[in-house]
């Protein structure tokens, strides 16, 4: 099983950074415009690798460590790129007490990531959840808007296939 979390390269494009510069001298002069160019960033890169906060400390004149930490606190940001099928499992307690670790213990092995990661061919990424409010269904998880519910490790690879 991989450690790295982030195993796609960041692949911005010039329209990408272009975009993102033209939030940044919209919004520079609002006071707390930071949350906003941090949520307007993730919506134009997908994510908030470093060099997207690199290019956003740069511009504010704020220290990356400070950018960095509003991104690490807020849940709503993330570091890692999204899969094209981002597969999240709820660890809340009603799935976690029918097995819903065993099955992420399971999406971990196949698809050789961790909680956060995405497969370097860029298909599947794995993010552990709360309760999702299917707890009747329970263990739960759901692969981008579809809902897999009342699992079994042995399900998971028949379900994986299904996006191959």
């Amino acid at each position: 099983m991989s450690s790295t979390k982030c195993s796609v390269p960041f692949s911005g494009t010039p329209e990408q950074e272009a975009k993102l510069l033209e939030v940044i001298n919209s919004l520079r002069d609002e006071q707390g415009c930071l949350m906003p160019i941090l949520q307007k960033a993730q919506d134009i890169y997908g994510y908030l690798p470093i060099e997207v906060q690199t290019i956003i400390s740069n511009e504010l004149n704020i220290p990356l460590e400070k950018v960095y930490g509003v991104v690490t606190f807020y849940s709503q940001f993330s570091l890692n790129p999204k899969g094209k099928y981002n597969i999240s499992v709820c660890l809340g307690t009603a799935c976690y007490v029918k097995g819903s670790g065993d099955i992420f213990a399971k999406l971990q092995e196949i698809l050789g990531i961790d909680n956060g990661g995405c497969t370097a061919d860029g298909k599947f990424s794995l993010e552990a959840c709360r309760c999702i409010g299917a707890c009747g269904l329970a263990p739960v998880m759901t692969v981008n808007d579809e809902v897999y519910g009342r699992l079994t490790p042995d399900e998971i690879s028949g379900i994986l296939a299904k996006y191959e």
